[in-house]
């Protein structure tokens, strides 16, 4: 049987982000992917509780519980990134592979500067209107894709209006904005092997930046794709995240290049 991979999307997305790469990785893993609490489909956290990467990866913990599933290898992207890493920390996590992870920098980042998000819900009729006209959805999707055109117009629209969609938006982006990533805590390389895979044409976070990785992590950047890059390069993204699981008792720390197949530039 094979084992168990979980996959978690970012900030303001949903588990179909996943799509493109999802066929490539069941060649040789049982996929997961699940939606954060509040997005996609999925309820917010109890109030009272801080979505910090922290209490989302403690939810996903009891979720995989209960399918009886205890230790997966993961993988995530941005702030699903995040959350992997503390699955790992929580012994939740065989092997983590990090897409463009938010987090590792050395102090918050303080408030958004985003347009308010009221305004967005307010005018869902017309944004989504709009996100019909290629040209318009094509320059919503280039914040984080570096190939917009490869996203299906369909994917393309639910990824735009998901933003503006998901109640765990406000809490978890403040969350994430207020509180760092601590590596002085985590566990060695040995027992959760860690993979930093960074985004070349990062256009949300900039160039490479992990400040603050966890003790042996390997870092790799990935060519020609964007922030969320699973449509830019499903191949890449695919073996990337298999090459991560099979770091199972690496204590190498090393930096490359990944070359691209066919899907850049």
């Amino acid at each position: 049987m094979s084992e168990p991979l979980l996959l978690i999307h970012g900030l303001g997305a949903s588990k179909d982000v996943w799509e493109a790469v999802v066929p490539v990785l069941s060649y040789e893993r049982e996929v997961i992917a699940l939606d954060l609490p509040g997005f996609g489909g999925a309820p917010p956290l109890p109030d009272g509780v801080e979505p910090t990467a922290f209490a989302l990866a403690t939810a996903l913990r009891d979720q995989l519980a209960a399918r009886g599933i205890e230790r997966p290898h993961v993988a995530g992207n941005s702030l699903g990134a995040w959350v992997g890493l503390e699955l790992g920390r929580i012994g939740a996590a065989r092997t983590v592979t990090c897409l463009s992870p938010a987090g590792l920098w050395r102090e918050p980042i303080g408030p958004s500067k985003s347009v308010n998000r009221e305004w967005a819900r307010r005018l869902r009729p017309l944004v989504g209107a709009a996100l019909h006209i290629p040209q318009v959805r094509l320059r919503a999707l280039a914040t984080f894709s570096a190939h917009p055109t490869r996203i299906p117009a369909a994917e393309g629209r639910e990824m735009v209006l998901g933003w503006g969609d998901a109640d765990g938006y406000e809490g978890a982006n403040k969350a994430m904005r207020e509180h760092v990533f601590d590596p002085g805590t985590y566990p060695p390389a040995t027992q959760v092997p860690v993979t930093i895979a960074w985004a070349e044409e990062d256009r949300l976070v900039g160039p490479p930046r992990p400040e603050c990785r966890p003790a042996g992590a390997h870092f790799l950047v990935m060519p020609h794709v964007g922030h969320v890059p699973m449509w830019d390069d499903p191949e890449l993204v695919a073996r990337v995240i298999l090459e991560g699981t099979r770091r199972v008792g690496s204590e190498e720390a090393s930096e490359e290049t990944v070359p691209s197949e066919g899907g850049a530039p």
